[in-house]
């Protein structure tokens, strides 16, 4: 295993490269060919599986033994930047102080790909790589409509019955250091889309016209207000957001003729979509107006409660780190999500996600030196 000092050369210089490209969702800017180039030099067998404007790919390398498969799943994207003269340093130029390497992505989840490839260059390389596959799923649509991305290649790999045994995800988990919070599932992501239709009038003349914000008010009020669940011992109690209301022209005299509003759950096991989409419809009929209601799925929730995949990460984190990671369900959605529905035992690790989606975005190159190492011990661990 080459030392400290090789690994951190190693990863700065990728990840230099990856930050350099300016791969805001869902281009991926040349992103994939770097790290495609690395993995064939690796014997890796590389698909290409672009879908619209998403660059995908899934490689594999197996040995002559049966064994699982293990994947590491990442995306190449990044956020936006906002305004750039708001960055201390140019957001896609890799800029090293100290043991933090700034630019957009490095964190979320440039920095991962980088541990990943060197993990991945460690181990196919050494004598303990000796039963299985060791694959990549890498995507450019995950930070944005994530439909092109791994949900599609997902669907590939279930048409052909691929096995997919254990994944590892590069999200930033980390809360205050690195490893002491492990995702081992997420909530579901489930949103609707709510208009309320009425009849547009005078102000002057509310006889005349139907206000469909004041027929909607209480029905919004006692959905609010609602217990959904309780949550259980992997999952938090449902959360139900309003995230965008309008209605109105712009006028003080005009009563509007329809209410947009945009509501959003995140939910665990506790609940079902249909038993969602049940209660908020019974809560909305009460009040007798009329109205439009359409849903997005985002995703369904997941869980790795225990098992060969949670021990390794655990094991590994105890090892490198000296703890015991929490594993948590918390927080926003992943490509987990998706690779999940294969049957696949999906576990979360990366780095500390305080600087994610932020202004002056970055990482510790030792934090990504370690989480290599985890990598590699995961590695180690399931396919050794």
């Amino acid at each position: 295993m080459p030392n400290n000092i090789q690994s951190k050369q190693f990863i700065t210089q990728l990840l230099s490269q990856l930050i350099e490209k300016p791969s805001v969702s869902p281009n991926d800017c040349g992103c994939q060919e770097i790290l495609i180039n690395h993995l064939e030099k690796l014997g890796f067998v590389i698909e290409r599986m672009p879908f619209g404007e998403v660059s995908n790919f899934w490689a594999v390398l197996e040995t002559k033994n049966p064994g699982p498969t293990l994947v590491f799943s990442g995306h190449t994207d990044v956020v936006p930047t906002g305004n750039e003269a708001d960055w201390t340093y140019p957001p896609f130029t890799p800029t090293v102080v100290g043991d933090l390497i700034y630019g957009r992505g490095t964190a979320d989840m440039k920095g991962s790909i980088a541990a990943m490839m060197l993990a991945a260059d460690t181990f196919t390389k050494s004598s303990h790589f000796k039963r299985g596959r060791l694959a990549f799923l890498i995507t450019s649509d995950e930070e944005d409509k994530a439909i092109d991305g791994t949900q599609k290649v997902v669907e590939v790999l279930r048409s052909r019955n691929e096995q997919v045994d254990y994944c590892v995800v590069g999200e930033p988990s980390s809360r205050d250091m690195l490893g002491d919070v492990v995702k081992n599932g997420r909530r579901g992501s489930l949103t609707g889309n709510l208009k309320v239709n009425g009849v547009q009038g005078h102000v002057a003349y509310p006889h005349l016209a139907k206000n469909p914000v004041h027929l909607a008010l209480a029905a919004l009020d006692e959905l609010t207000h609602e217990v959904w669940d309780d949550g259980n011992a992997f999952f938090p109690a449902t959360s139900f957001q309003i995230a965008n209301v309008n209605a109105g022209t712009g006028s003080p005299n005009v009563i509007p003729g329809e209410m947009l509003v945009q509501f959003n759950f995140r939910f665990g096991t506790e609940l079902t979509v249909d038993l969602i989409k049940f209660r908020v419809t019974e809560i909305l009929d009460k009040y007798k107006f009329d109205y439009d209601l359409d849903w997005w799925l985002s995703g369904l929730p997941f869980l790795t409660a225990d098992g060969h995949l949670v021990e390794a990460v655990s094991n590994s984190v105890t090892e490198f780190i000296g703890l015991t990671p929490m594993l948590e369900t918390t927080g926003g959605t992943s490509d987990g999500r998706f690779i999940a529905t294969l049957g696949t035992q999906v576990v979360e690790i990366g780095p500390i996600n305080e600087m994610i989606h932020k202004v002056d975005e970055h990482v510790s190159l030792n934090d990504l030196v370690t989480l290599n190492k985890i990598y590699n011990s995961i590695m180690k661990s399931i396919l050794g």
